[in-house]
C-alpha cells in the first residue's frame, strides 16, 4: 500500500472506555438492529421474538432500531449504574463504537468525536487493522 493510499489514521487512533453511558444517552437517535440480535435479545429476555419488538424495537422505514427512552436515552441504559443491561448482547452498533466511518472519516471528525466521548483520543492506541474490521461490521 502506498503512504497516499493509507487512511489518515493509520497509525491507530486512541480509545479506552471509561463507561460514562455518554455513547447510550442523549439527543434522540437510532440503535440500528438486525434479525440475529434482535432473536437473541428476545430468547436473552425469554420473550417471543413478536413481544420483544413490540415493546423494545421500532421501525424506521426499511430498518429496525431499539426504541428510546422519553429523554433520549437507550432502552437498555441503566440510568442509576450508568451501564447498559444488555451489556453482553449489545448491538454491533454499540459494540463498535467510536469506530464508526462517521467517526473516523477525516481527522475533524474523529476531533468531534473526542468532544463528545471521554474515552475517544485516550487510553492506548488501537491499531489500524482493529479499526478497519470494527467499521467493516456496521456503516454508521
Amino acid at each position: 500500500m502506498s503512504a497516499s493510499a493509507k487512511p489518515w489514521y493509520h497509525q491507530g487512533l486512541q480509545f479506552q472506555c471509561v463507561g460514562c453511558g455518554r455513547c447510550c444517552t442523549g439527543d434522540p437517535g437510532y440503535v440500528w438492529v438486525n434479525e440475529e440480535e434482535i432473536a437473541a435479545l428476545a430468547a436473552a429476555f425469554e420473550m417471543s421474538r413478536e413481544e420483544f419488538e413490540a415493546l423494545f424495537v421500532r421501525s424506521v422505514g426499511e430498518r429496525t432500531s431499539l426504541v428510546e427512552m422519553s429523554n433520549g436515552d437507550c432502552v437498555f441504559f441503566d440510568g442509576e449504574t450508568r451501564r447498559c443491561r444488555v451489556y453482553a448482547l449489545r448491538p454491533r452498533q454499540c459494540r463498535t463504537w467510536p469506530f464508526w466511518q462517521s467517526n473516523v472519516r477525516s481527522g475533524y471528525a474523529w476531533q468531534q468525536t473526542c468532544r463528545v466521548c471521554p474515552g475517544s483520543g485516550r487510553g492506548p492506541v488501537v491499531p489500524l487493522e482493529t479499526i478497519e474490521r470494527l467499521i467493516a461490521v456496521i456503516r454508521i
